[in-house]
């Protein structure tokens, strides 16, 4: 059976550094960013609010569109999250 996927964008503020990952579970994974219990550039850089995310049937989906949009140029990043979450609000307390 495939495990579902996440594609998700955090940031440190508006407009601010943004991260692009991918997870099977995001509750748990955005929690981790949210707590800075992850090592790498998510916690060096601060980004702890989740303002864009993605689900997929299968991870195998989310992993490739993550390698898509990580070489994606950052205009069309924060196009995406705009259409989205136009405030750039905290997405993460409507996930619980």
């Amino acid at each position: 059976m495939e495990k579902p996927g996440f594609v998700y964008i955090v940031t440190n503020k508006r407009a601010g550094t943004l991260y692009i990952g991918v997870t099977s579970d995001l509750v748990r994974r955005i929690y981790a960013h949210r707590e800075a219990l992850i090592d790498g550039y998510s916690k060096r850089h601060g980004c702890r609010i989740l303002v864009w995310y993605q689900a997929f049937e299968m991870i195998e989906d989310a992993r490739y569109r993550e390698v898509q949009m990580k070489e994606w140029q950052r205009a069309w990043k924060i196009r995406l999250i705009e259409v989205m979450n136009p405030d750039w609000s905290d997405l993460y307390p409507s996930l619980l």
